[in-house]
């Protein structure tokens, strides 16, 4: 139920709504509350006024990194060639953002796809935004972005782009090692 608050110079309106919008961090919570002011001037009422949201700044805002486990490396634009294209076994390739909702939704599973199949593949990460070159060498437009290499070259066929599921994920995987001849 709504609270009316009046006194001599000012009007202030309650409500008992949930707040209007709500997202949090490790530390804090933020919400706009339905909470109104109404300040009389001389010509009558002057305007409404919400409560200001709390400024986020960078010591407020949470820090997102890319998180790696047991069997996921992360590596940059130098670690490249020695780490994928010299590698004697086959590479999957997950370029990623820190920003991406997908690239997030899908890292348990490649974490669990690294772990299956240790012995027969290895399974990288690579930062979209600190590796430009890379990028743009290989072209990738979305993201995540899955790439299968071999012997120092990617597999024809083997780009993925967008969110997949772990069961379409270890089908694609299945087909890609079967192709390529790694049972």
């Amino acid at each position: 139920m709504d609270t009316v608050v009046s006194s001599s110079s000012s009007l202030v309106v309650r409500s008992s709504l949930p707040p209007v919008r709500t997202f949090t961090s490790p530390s804090k919570l933020y919400s706009a509350t339905a909470s109104f002011s109404f300040i009389p001037s001389i010509n009558g009422l002057r305007r409404n006024h919400l409560p200001p949201l709390r400024s986020l700044t960078s010591s407020t805002v949470p820090k997102l990194s890319i998180r790696c486990g047991a069997g996921v490396k992360e590596i940059k634009e130098s670690e490249f060639r020695s780490t994928v294209l010299e590698s004697n076994r086959p590479v999957l390739v997950e370029f990623v953002a820190t920003w991406c909702g997908p690239c997030r939704l899908i890292s348990p599973a490649m974490e669990s796809i690294a772990q299956e199949y240790g012995d027969r593949l290895v399974v990288v990460k690579i930062d979209h935004d600190a590796n430009p070159k890379l990028i743009e060498e290989y072209k990738v437009y979305g993201l995540p972005t899955l790439i299968l290499f071999k012997d120092g070259e990617e597999v024809a066929e083997s780009r993925r782009e967008g969110a997949i599921t772990k069961p379409k994920l270890k089908e694609y995987v299945d087909a890609l090692l079967e192709t390529i001849s790694v049972a």
